[in-house]
């Protein structure tokens, strides 16, 4: 059997469309009992200087962080299709997988919206 190097993975992802990624990427946790999603929850986090001297600075990026679906998953799942234009398979993963982040780096103003819709379509959601 041929061993298969870093580089053999990485130009097979560059090709694979965003679907066979995804179903990769089960295959993945399924096969090790690993979770893709917990080191996204991690990267947010920055840390303070020790001595306290730097002033807190305005964030001005924000995260929006699906944390539950509700009773009302369907709906869930169109909202968050509009807002990543994503497939349906990925939205549905998205909700599956609450607590998950559905959009990043988003402008103050621009994750409070996706928020809202979300929250209209019964979901319960965070920035970070």
């Amino acid at each position: 059997m041929s061993k298969i190097s870093k580089e053999d993975v990485l130009s097979y992802l560059e090709s694979a469309n965003m679907l066979e990624i995804s179903d990769l990427i089960s295959d993945i946790e399924e096969k090790f009992g690993v979770s893709a999603a917990a080191p996204v929850a991690v990267a947010g986090g920055v840390a303070a200087p020790a001595d306290g001297a730097a002033p807190a600075e305005e964030k001005t990026e924000f995260d929006v962080e699906l944390t539950t679906t509700g009773d009302k998953k369907i709906g869930v799942i169109k909202v968050i299709r509009e807002v990543t234009s994503v497939g349906l398979k990925e939205a549905k993963d998205m909700a599956d997988g609450a607590p998950s982040v559905i959009k990043e780096q988003l402008s103050k103003d621009e994750a409070e919206e996706v928020k809202k819709k979300l929250e209209e379509a019964g979901a319960t959601v965070t920035l970070k």
